[in-house]
């Protein structure tokens, strides 16, 4: 490995080595060669004057690619298509007369790239649905152990900490419901030609329309798509980019999302991610455990939220049928936006995986605040017992103030029972009883059971081949 170049950390530290092979020179331009097959092979189904020997001798060298020759050529054309047209041409010298007949250069950059796109949002579904399945595995486990909730980072009614994670899984669900419509709906640039208008295959079949058409179906169907996009330019739609990426930002917002939470969660040491046995926290402090996996996480998947901003204006700025200054940009948004958001799922996988659940440091915080949380079912139960809903009212704020500043001036404990256990109009009351977590977290354990049983239990159904293949488990 030579260390005097950069390299990009998401290829040599983050992302999976599938997700690399994926975008990868050899994945890109033996695609292209799979395509220049798929072409002849097509066309000379259609009668045009190209041998079986041709069409074998193209097969032949799809994977044997000399990269030296095509950078050589490419330096000279300054042109990549054209570079490694002439390279294969070279290993194929009897074929090399039809080769890319009738074809743009975006029949092999733009299909290659959809076929790419493809084998990703496949790998980040299969990524996702791992994720989901142990979220819910874990939400499973803690249905009902109950836990201080928050609205404005401020201590709120209880929950529990099983449905708080179902919430982080609720998200991934979405995505993952994104990503399948995406896979759905995923077409084929086909045989299209320069502008779009096919004129260039119209011409090699004589005028034959439907010849024209049954090459856009053939190619399409020999790459294994079901459909083309109706009408192209030069290239796809650079909405198609838009759209995957703002699906991949959906992600990343969830993976940050969780992670942000998970990372608050540890600092109040109520839920840690794993923490590894020979694990340095700080370089200086030695007693740290810093929440390091949830912040590559967070931090990974705020990179990828970024990037979908350079396919939005890619679309927006891609002038008629095409212009050029949307190729440099996306050699490097769709790949790092899906190696990106491969890092953050496995990531999230293995956090996940290893969740260590603090439950007396959680009920301790919780017991600091439930008393306060308490006032409004002792208030009701006062009343029926024939107290004045007003003045009660008016003996609970007061001592609750008191209470309050014992905490918060002098650091002692939440004594508001103590105080209205004093109070006679509260002497009919059962007021320790009401400091029992499980009268507050209303229905948090079957919200769980319900979220398991209708939507975790059809994921998991329909994706049991991923969750009983082997998975790469990252190791951070």
């Amino acid at each position: 490995m030579s260390h005097d170049t950069y390299e990009n950390p998401l290829i040599t530290r983050y992302a999976s080595s599938e997700m690399s092979s994926i975008w990868s020179a050899q994945r890109k331009h033996s695609t292209w060669r799979q395509l220049w097959v798929a072409l002849a092979e097509a066309e000379r189904e259609l009668d045009l004057a190209i041998s079986e020997d041709q069409v074998n001798e193209l097969r032949s060298h799809i994977g044997d690619i000399d990269f030296d020759a095509a950078a050589t050529y490419e330096r000279e054309l300054r042109h990549d298509v054209m570079a490694h047209v002439h390279a294969y041409r070279d290993q194929c010298p009897s074929a090399g007369g039809i080769l890319h007949l009738g074809a743009t250069s975006c029949y092999v950059t733009d299909n290659s790239e959809l076929i790419q796109i493809r084998s990703s949002l496949e790998l980040i579904r299969d990524r996702l649905v791992r994720v989901i399945d142990r979220l819910a595995t874990f939400a499973e486990e803690y249905r009902d152990l109950p836990c201080l909730g928050f609205t404005h980072l401020q201590p709120a009614q209880p929950t529990t900490v099983g449905k708080r994670a179902t919430l982080w899984c609720h998200d991934l669900v979405l995505d993952l419901e994104e990503i399948e419509y995406r896979l759905s709906t995923l077409k084929f640039r086909g045989v299209k030609g320069t502008t779009g208008t096919q004129a260039s295959f119209l011409s090699l079949f004589d005028g034959d329309h439907a010849k024209v058409e049954q090459l856009d179906r053939l190619v399409t169907e020999k790459m294994g798509f079901t459909a083309s996009y109706p009408v192209t330019g030069q290239t796809y739609s650079r909405k198609i980019d838009a759209q995957v990426l703002a699906s991949l930002s959906g992600i990343g917002q969830s993976c940050h999302k969780a992670g942000s939470d998970l990372r608050l969660l540890q600092n109040r040491k109520e839920i840690e991610e794993p923490f590894g046995e020979k694990q340095i926290g700080s370089s200086a402090m030695a007693y740290k455990r810093n929440p390091m996996r949830a912040e590559r996480m967070c931090s990974l998947a705020r990179f990828a939220m970024s990037l979908t901003a350079n396919a939005d204006y890619t679309m927006a700025t891609q002038w008629m049928e095409r212009t050029l200054d949307d190729s440099a940009n996306r050699r490097l948004s769709l790949p790092q936006s899906f190696l990106a958001i491969d890092a953050c799922l496995l990531i999230y996988a293995n956090v996940t995986n290893g969740l260590v659940v603090y439950p007396q440091v959680i009920e301790k915080h919780l017991m600091e605040e439930l008393p306060f949380m308490a006032t409004e079912e002792i208030l009701m139960a006062a009343v029926q017992s024939g107290g004045d809903r007003q003045e009660l009212h008016e003996v609970i704020r007061q001592h609750s103030q008191l209470a309050s500043a014992e905490v918060k001036q002098h650091g002692r404990p939440n004594d508001l029972i103590t105080r209205l256990q004093s109070e006679d109009a509260f002497a009919s009351v059962d007021l320790a009883g009401t400091l029992d977590p499980t009268r507050y977290i209303g229905r948090a354990p079957e919200q769980v059971d319900a979220f398991i049983a209708n939507v975790i239990a059809p994921i998991r159904e329909q994706h049991a081949d991923v969750l009983t293949s082997v998975d790469v488990d990252l190791i951070v």
